[in-house]
């Protein structure tokens, strides 16, 4: 019963024993004991590895004669004798005679042994002396590594415990070497993502494959305030039987490339959205167009919240003498928002002009012609941000946390502001934001004042355009009559096309309709000085043929302009138009009950060309017929034959009996586009 006792808590404690590792097996250590005789009473299987006798041969023999050569012999006896009288033990090394004849350095370590009777043993504890000192040198180099190396080292056992930690790890982390010991991984790492590390080194403690350059960020204790970059690698431990003893953890810090790789990345970025306000800012000469183009490429871009405001007096064209400090009037050009903001109720809506103080950021901005940036917005600074006290408390309700005005301009003049402003963005604007922000806003700066001026022309001269049209009764005898006056909708300027109506003696009625060859104030003023020429020529009863030859001189003296005309004398005593042509589009007449068609008349060379006989046809108008006169803008288009336009004209013109007004309507509506890139001059009349 003693002896199952015994063997059961034996076997008990043994399975609570750690399993043996392989250090000493890879040492072969060997074990010798010797009487006070000196001979040999105890030999281990490593000892017969070690010196190449078997115990049989060993056991019983002198151990000195068996494995000293004989000029070390003295000395060896000596310390054996000196260790079994005075009990201290000796470390060393010395050569030791192998079985085959050769001789081995040994590396010793030697002492004395009392049994239970009293009786006195040597005991010695022996290795080889290269193999031991390499394994000691292995030993050296792997600490000076680990404890020098500016890579992070860990050491865990199989349940992600830390068994050692290098210092550098401990910079890392910012926790002590000595408490990491026995606590978790996922207890010390300042990565966010610490569950995925975890899931990553159990699988490689399963596999027994690396996992090599994991890229982890987080903000380590020691410096919160920073994001940093770390590539880890995790590799299983094994000992030589192939037993699992955990796992090591490199950590490299490579935050400096990550902050590299994120410039770079952020540069790309500023460059990428620089090209692409290259060719969507601007493409059209339109100011509030060019404005939302700005505020669609810097949101969200660069800010959560865009507002693209322009100086009322810059606006107007109206030149101011220097900047001041008091107050200034904008008119909101843009407004966007990267996501649904109730901060879009503190901004002007586009169209809307107001007021802003001299203290204001804003009026700061243009006052100054320098950007203003506010990196942290707090409660004092939101005054000075909003337009009012309720815009300031929407814009906190916002959490506008950052702001940023960059002045528009262009060839020196300030002409607005574009006003950003970060909500959901956790970074505030820097410097490299703000560079970023005065290049695109100087890009639409330069756009914005070229559509401004340009708007500018284009409505001085359509308002000498249409100060130069006829202001007429739309009853004439034996006519009704409907006109319209179309400028160009595109980016072209306002061109040099009109119509005229001019009452002549004996009820009859001159038609007319003219193309100026060219655009904007000049074509507008050349048109005004050929519709005062007409008009004289009319009022001398003059052939319509013989008009446009007194035109032709006249248009001759104007350098650069080629113009076409057509003009009509409608005779309501004897139903007669007689009409000529200098180069212009043919008329259509939609008489009732027949299909429309377009007038054969002799085309004639535009005005202008000099020396030309210009023919005049006589065209029968009986009561109901329409006759439409236009300009080559209704008609033609950059992408339809011109043949086929004119048979749309037609095929518009089949109910003669619809209302002038509704048929100019119609004709415009169904023939012209948005952008059309020409002016139209539309001219009907009807027979009475």
């Amino acid at each position: 019963m003693a002896v199952d006792s015994f063997e059961a808590g034996h076997e008990e404690q043994h399975a609570e024993l750690p399993r043996p590792t392989g250090l000493l097996d890879v040492l072969s250590v060997a074990a010798v004991a010797l009487d006070t005789r000196g001979r040999i009473v105890f030999w281990t299987p490593q000892a017969e590895d070690l010196f190449g006798y078997s115990a049989e041969e060993a056991l019983g023999k002198h151990a000195a004669r068996l494995l000293i050569h004989p000029e070390h012999l003295q000395a060896v006896v000596s310390l054996f004798t000196e260790v079994l009288e005075t009990g201290r033990g000796w470390a060393g090394a010395f050569p030791v005679r192998h079985k085959d004849g050769g001789s081995r350095l040994t590396e010793f370590r030697t002492m004395r042994l009392l049994d239970d009777l009293g009786d006195v043993y040597a005991l010695g504890i022996a290795a080889d002396h290269t193999l031991l000192q390499r394994v000691e040198t292995d030993l050296a180099l792997c600490e000076q590594l680990i404890n020098q190396s500016p890579i992070g080292l860990a050491l865990l056992d199989p349940d992600l415990r830390y068994l050692l930690v290098n210092p550098a790890l401990e910079r890392i982390d910012g926790t002590p070497a000595e408490e990491h010991i026995g606590r978790h991984l996922r207890e010390t790492l300042p990565f966010p993502d610490v569950d995925t590390v975890e899931s990553a080194l159990r699988q490689v403690l399963t596999t027994g494959t690396p996992l090599l350059d994991q890229y982890h960020v987080g903000r380590p204790p020691a410096d919160p305030g920073h994001e940093h970059a770390w590539s880890l690698s995790f590799y299983r431990l094994e000992d030589p039987g192939g037993r699992v003893l955990g796992a090591a953890a490199s950590v490299v810090d490579v935050t400096e490339r990550h902050r590299a790789a994120a410039e770079a990345d952020r540069a790309r970025r500023r460059l990428a959205l620089i090209a692409d306000a290259s060719a969507r800012v601007g493409t059209t000469l339109d100011v509030e167009q060019t404005a939302r183009e700005l505020a669609e490429i810097a949101a969200p871009a660069l800010a959560d919240v865009v507002a693209v405001d322009i100086l009322d007096s810059a606006l107007s064209c109206r030149r101011k003498a220097r900047p001041d400090n008091g107050p200034e009037l904008f008119r909101a050009l843009a407004l966007k928002a990267a996501h649904p903001t109730v901060a879009l109720g503190a901004a002007d809506a586009p169209g809307d002009v107001a007021t802003y103080a001299g203290d204001r950021l804003v009026t700061l901005c243009v006052h100054t012609g320098r950007p203003v940036l506010v990196r942290h917005v707090g409660p004092h600074d939101l005054p000075r941000i909003a337009r009012d006290a309720a815009a300031g408390d929407l814009l906190a309700q916002a959490g506008v946390h950052s702001y940023l005005a960059v002045p528009l301009i262009a060839h020196g003049e300030v002409l607005g502001a574009l006003d950003l402003k970060r909500t959901r963005n956790p970074a505030p604007f820097d410097e490299d934001d703000v560079v970023l922000a005065v290049e695109l806003a100087g890009r639409a700066a330069v756009a914005i004042d070229n559509a401004r001026w340009f708007q500018s022309v284009r409505n001085t001269a359509l308002t000498l355009q249409r100060s130069l049209l006829p202001d007429h009764s739309p009853h004439h005898t034996g006519l009704e009559l409907a006109s319209r006056y179309q400028p160009a909708q595109a980016t072209s300027e306002v061109g040099g096309d009109w119509y005229d109506v001019i009452p002549l003696a004996d009820d009859k009625t001159a038609l007319v309709v003219g193309d100026v060859m060219g655009n904007g104030i000049d074509a507008a003023a050349t048109m005004g000085r050929l519709r005062t020429a007409t008009c004289a020529y009319a009022d001398v009863d003059l052939a319509p043929g013989a008009v446009l030859q007194h035109l032709d001189k006249i248009t001759c003296d104007l350098e650069h302009y080629i113009v076409t005309c057509l003009y009509a004398v409608y005779d309501p005593r004897t139903g007669q138009c007689s009409i000529a042509n200098a180069g212009h589009m043919p008329p259509a007449l939609a008489r009732p009950g027949h299909p429309p068609r377009l007038l054969d008349l002799p085309a004639g060379a535009p005005l202008g060309v000099g020396g030309i006989r210009f023919e005049t046809t006589m065209v029968a108008l009986h009561p109901g017929d329409l006759l439409v006169l236009y300009t080559d803008g209704l008609v033609e288009t950059r992408q339809h034959a011109i043949d086929d336009r004119l048979n749309a004209l037609l095929d518009l013109l089949g109910e003669p009996h619809r209302p002038l007004e509704e048929t100019c309507d119609v004709l415009l509506y169904g023939l012209r586009n948005p952008d059309d890139h020409d002016d139209v001059a539309l001219l009907v009349a009807r027979a009475l």
